[in-house]
């Protein structure tokens, strides 16, 4: 008999295990299957157990199209049907039909088997992770919620498409209700919502606040320097939130007390309101009516979970203070146009800063609007809006535009010159308190260095020498003029020796001069020493008198060094 043929085998097949997975499928642990087995058997003993409790008109009429009316009405059927497997089969697969109870076909299928140890896991960002059998063709989200009804925020999940219908749906721990097309949502909920919120709140009943709040803040609606939120739901319950609270959540407060209803829109049950004005509004003035309007936006964008809470107290105020349209805003103060003085004394920075910021609105049109992210916008309104207190960032996005009308204005500087300035501050970005300092010294230096009668080019040497020397002394100190004296060359050497002596550094320098050097130097001494000293009366100390004092002392000079003195 032939023997038959070998089995072919390739590398690695006796070591394969062959294994199918399935995703989201897991090996329930025993805490998750003694949970799955306590709720089905109580789905079980009672199939409507999932239900709310109905608060809410329910439409039963013959060719009603109310959701929950349909649902209640076919839950009794499946009820009635709950221990026959073979009817549980075909309904758990049914395309038509209630879609809940599809669901509850199938999770009463899995109740009836032994075998609970495989589960299909639900992940959602907002409801978390539940465990459940998945039997027959309903929805994962309605499995789960079924499967999970005693937990308050996953059997929401059931209610989806009824949601969606406009019917609303209220669950906590101590209940669960349905209010049919009307939000009315429980005190108790909104207790129980408050509490598990993702702010700690002081107070109860009817009162709540957040830290940063008094009691007496919330029921009285007073103003704060920075603003809080005031909710009230349709029970009448207060609830303030400062802003340093709204600053720190690490879950949306209005998402985290909204998590417990269906449809998870809070403001059909509470209205939101910022209390605040700007520093310096008049009491008796009533705040533009664009800026509440954009407030009002702003508040429902929060309401709709789209905009985080600790952005929400900076977009609140943006939405008033962009809508002044006169006067001066800066940070989050408002002055009259009759009050720049005090506009300008409350910001932050030097007075050579505060001078350039006036500067720059003593040149100006139209309104403006200086942005914290740098942008300038001018506007048609005479308003000046500044959205940063401190001069530094305003100069700095104004300075492209508005430095050569500053260095013109302020500091004389023009053309070429103010052109080089005004490039070399935008690129080396120094901070403008002390640029415009060092600025108005140099200018100043600058000025003054003008009652010299003669330019230290029209002089001869080693007079030239002498003059830069004491114009350099005048501006960076004498300290700066040191190396200047030391590298002169033929009579500027003897001129440099002079200097050092009449300021008492020759001590270390002897011996880079030749003996020539000093000697000549050394005569020289005496009208160099008087030149200074009028340089000194007339620049430093601002006595124009000693103007003649220079004059004099220059020709002295003119003389003992043999050199003849151009006309003035």
């Amino acid at each position: 008999m032939a023997k038959p043929p070998a089995e072919v085998r390739f590398p690695g097949d006796r070591n394969r295990r062959k294994k199918i997975r399935m995703r989201g499928i897991k090996q329930a642990s025993k805490e998750i299957q003694g949970r799955l087995d306590r709720n089905l058997e109580e789905l079980v003993d009672d199939p409507e157990v999932f239900l709310p409790e109905i608060k809410g008109d329910v439409d039963q009429s013959f060719f009603s199209k109310d959701l929950m009316a349909k649902t209640l009405k076919e839950v009794s059927t499946v009820s009635a049907k709950r221990h026959d497997i073979r009817w549980l089969r075909k309904r758990m697969t049914k395309k038509g039909g209630d879609i809940v109870c599809r669901a509850l076909a199938g999770s009463l299928l899995a109740a009836s088997e032994e075998d609970r140890s495989t589960v299909a896991v639900f992940k959602n960002p907002l409801f978390g992770v539940a465990s459940y059998i998945r039997r027959g063709n309903g929805k994962q989200s309605h499995l789960a919620g079924i499967q999970n009804h005693n937990h308050p925020k996953l059997r929401l999940l059931v209610w989806d498409e009824h949601a969606k219908s406009g019917q609303w749906f209220f669950s906590w721990d101590g209940g669960f209700v349905f209010t049919g097309s009307t939000p009315n949502p429980p005190s108790e909920w909104i207790d129980w919502s408050l509490d598990n919120a993702s702010i700690d709140l002081s107070g109860e009943g009817d009162l709540r606040w957040s830290a940063g709040l008094e009691p007496e803040t919330i029921e009285n609606g007073e103003l704060t320097d920075t603003g809080w939120l005031r909710l009230e739901f349709t029970d009448g319950t207060l609830v303030g939130l400062s802003r340093s609270a709204l600053a720190n959540t690490e879950e949306q407060f209005g998402q985290s007390v909204a998590m417990g209803m269906l449809p998870p829109r809070l403001s059909d049950i509470a209205q939101a309101d910022w209390i605040w004005r700007p520093a310096g509004w008049p009491e008796d003035r009533e705040l533009p009516a664009a800026g509440i309007e954009r407030l009002e936006e702003v508040l429902n964008t929060w309401m709709r979970f789209s905009l985080d809470d600790s952005s929400l107290a900076r977009a609140c105020r943006s939405s008033i203070l962009n809508s002044i349209d006169d006067g001066f805003v800066v940070g989050t103060h408002w002055f009259p146009e009759d009050s720049r003085d005090s506009f300008l004394e409350h910001m932050n920075g030097t007075d050579e800063e505060r001078a350039a910021i006036a500067c720059v609105l003593d040149s100006l049109n139209h309104g403006i609007h200086v942005r914290t992210d740098g942008s300038v916008l001018d506007l048609e309104e005479d308003v000046v809006r500044l959205e940063e207190s401190s001069c530094h960032p305003n100069l700095v996005a104004l300075w492209s535009d508005y430095g050569l009308t500053i260095l013109e204005d302020i500091y004389g500087i023009e053309g070429d010159e103010a052109e080089a300035v005004l490039e070399k501050q935008a690129k080396r970005k120094q901070g403008f308190g002390a640029f415009l300092r060092e600025l108005g010294v140099s200018r100043s230096v600058a000025m003054k260095l003008t009652r010299l009668p003669w330019d230290s080019e029209a002089l001869p040497s080693p007079l030239s020498f002498a003059d830069e020397l004491v114009r350099q002394a005048i501006d960076r100190g004498i300290a700066s003029t040191v190396s200047k004296a030391r590298k002169g060359r033929g009579l500027d050497m003897a001129m440099g020796w002079a200097w050092l002596t009449v300021h008492e550094r020759t001590e270390s320098d002897a011996w880079r001069f030749d003996e020539d050097s000093r000697d000549k130097g050394g005569d020289w001494v005496p009208a160099l020493q008087a030149l200074w000293d009028a340089a000194s009366e007339l620049l430093l100390n601002d006595n124009l008198d000693a103007s003649q004092d220079y004059e004099s002392s220059m020709r002295w000079l003119s003389e003992v060094t043999g050199t003849q003195l151009p006309p003035q």
